[in-house]
């Protein structure tokens, strides 16, 4: 979604609400801390006024004294200044965080389906962490620059109005005129640059991923040419953007110089006419030169900002999506008595899947589902978990519509075992207790002779203490799976979804499985998918799915 910067910045500063507290004090203690370095420069002035013998506010000794007193309170309110904001940038970056992941854990899985994972995760990582830059120095620094720059105006227009007027247009000018003119001159290269290393980020992920099929067919240079050209086209945008920021730099330190010039030639002017006398002159000229700090601050962020908020508005957007279902609350517990899908359709987009589908599960029974890949097998099993929404019909559990279903009680009643099983990487032990997480070592161990996988555990050189690899690549397919299924042993469902849970087995192996899925009967409900007709030979009725409809 295409958001205004302003509207970026007020959905980021009401993120801010919490902590309230901590950035009134940063913005009290840098206010005071910039009034302290100003106030050097112009005690300054006043110790020369004294020793030429003019007029000044105070004496040289004094002068010389507070100098060393707001040198030392500036470095201590400067510490505290940024102790706050960055406290308040990483406190802040952690609720975000929190909060995306929350979003997601909402959107999977059906809006997260054929995402691309690199592109997430540069979300995740370098977005969120940009944003430190908006905390940290961006939203204390306009209210310090606004309240620094009113007072400013005020002592110097107390020397002179038109003084006071000119030092106004100053700050004016160097802190909004040039950040805007510069906001503009970069145009969309932020939003562009955070697209494009999203892109780089996914093609490297799925790089790793493919390594094996990329040295099998000799892809290699392919691929790491495609890296070189989307890495160079990423330092071009970056090149672009550092070449503004420099500019703007330069476009900042020389209105700066000008209106030192300018303020020097209007004082001079009036201290010529008698309006005002040499004090007036050197303490305004020294007012304004000393005074830059806070806006320059401000002009530094006109480049910078354009990647802060395309990357916070990239944040936004996960916060911002509606998930295609919502979690279930509030309803009445109920216990599991069976379940039926009833005339169930279903398209993803224009693509029908299911039409009019009916099935029928008793509890205890052994319902299986056969039919063509591509038929809508896993798609029902699907359904029946709500992770999407039936478009027509109605999916019930023990007589109760799915929709009126707490999502909780719904995650308790079933175990889904999936045709790829995801391993993190962890313990065998700690993998398996994803599914349960007091599970005793003899359940573990019980979980697991029930799918076949408990022999092959302790044949591992730490039993079940073994590390698995990164996206479990440690282990083969047919020993995944038989993982997963120990996970739905061990979950202890009443409803078990079984998408092709042999399809990576051995016929042995399959054996010693229906049999545990036989066996189990007696305290579970099974929904049996597949293609292999061997495996719907435990079943009590089976369902053929071809085109999307039930015979």
């Amino acid at each position: 979604m295409k958001r205004s910067h302003f509207g970026v910045m007020a959905r980021l500063i009401g993120l801010v609400r919490p902590l309230t507290g901590y950035m009134m004090l940063a913005i009290l203690m840098g206010l005071t801390g910039h009034l302290c370095a100003a106030f050097i420069t112009i005690f300054g002035g006043f110790a020369l006024l004294d020793v030429l013998g003019l007029p000044a506010m105070i004496g040289a000794g004094a002068a010389f004294v507070c100098m060393i007193a707001f040198s030392a309170v500036r470095a201590g309110l400067r510490y505290g200044e940024q102790a706050c904001n960055h406290f308040i940038a990483f406190r802040l970056l952690a609720l975000i965080r929190d909060h995306v992941f929350g979003a997601l854990r909402r959107l999977c899985p059906a809006k997260l389906e054929g995402r691309d994972r690199g592109n997430l995760i540069s979300v995740i990582t370098s977005d969120i962490e940009l944003l430190e830059v908006f905390y940290a120095h961006t939203i204390s620094p306009v209210a310090i620059a606004v309240l620094f720059s009113t007072i400013m105006v005020g002592f110097i227009g107390n020397i002179h109005p038109l003084l006071g007027l000119l030092a106004a247009i100053a700050y004016a000018a160097v802190g909004i005129a040039i950040p805007l003119m510069i906001s503009r001159a970069s145009g969309e290269d932020g939003a562009r640059f955070r697209r494009k290393s999203g892109e780089l980020s996914g093609f490297v992920l799925s790089s790793l991923r493919g390594l094996n099929e990329i040295i099998q067919y000799g892809q290699g240079n392919a691929r790491l040419e495609e890296m070189r050209r989307q890495t160079d086209a990423l330092a071009s945008d970056e090149e672009r953007m550092k070449r503004i920021a420099g500019r703007n730099v330069a476009v900042t330190n020389s209105a700066i110089l000008l209106f030192d010039l300018a303020m020097l030639l209007a004082a001079a002017t009036l201290g010529q006419a008698g309006t005002i006398g040499f004090e007036g002159v050197l303490i305004a000229v020294l007012a304004l030169m000393s005074s830059f700090g806070p806006v320059v601050a401000l002009a530094n962020l006109g480049s910078t900002l354009q990647s802060t908020f395309a990357a916070g508005n990239r944040v936004l957007d996960i916060l911002d999506e509606s998930p295609v279902v919502e979690d279930v609350t509030g309803q009445e517990e109920i216990a599991f008595t069976g379940a039926e899908a009833d005339q169930v359709s279903f398209a993803y987009d224009d693509a029908q899947i299911l039409s009019d589908v009916s099935v029928e599960i008793p509890k205890g029974a052994i319902i299986g589902v056969n039919g063509r890949s591509g038929s809508g097998k896993s798609t029902l099993l699907r359904l029946m978990m709500r992770f999407w929404r039936v478009q027509r019909g109605e999916i019930r559990i023990s007589g109760r519509q799915i929709d009126a279903v707490n999502t909780a009680d719904l995650r308790k009643m079933q175990s889904f075992v999936m045709q790829d099983t995801h391993l993190f990487h962890d313990s065998i032990a700690e993998n398996l207790r994803i599914a349960k997480p007091d599970a005793t070592q003899e359940e573990l161990e019980v979980a697991c002779r029930k799918a076949s996988v408990h022999d092959f555990i302790m044949g591992l050189p730490k039993g079940y203490e073994t590390l698995v690899a990164e996206l479990g690549d440690s282990l083969s397919g047919g020993e995944r799976q038989r993982i997963g299924l120990a996970r739905a042993f061990l979950h202890d469902a009443d409803m078990l979804l079984l998408d092709e849970p042999t399809s990576n087995l051995d016929s042995l192996n399959e054996a010693v499985i229906l049999r545990s899925i036989r066996e189990e009967r007696a305290d579970r409900t099974v929904v049996l998918v597949s293609h292999r007709k061997s495996t719907m030979g435990i079943c009590d009725r089976t369902y053929s799915v071809e085109h999307g409809r039930v015979s």
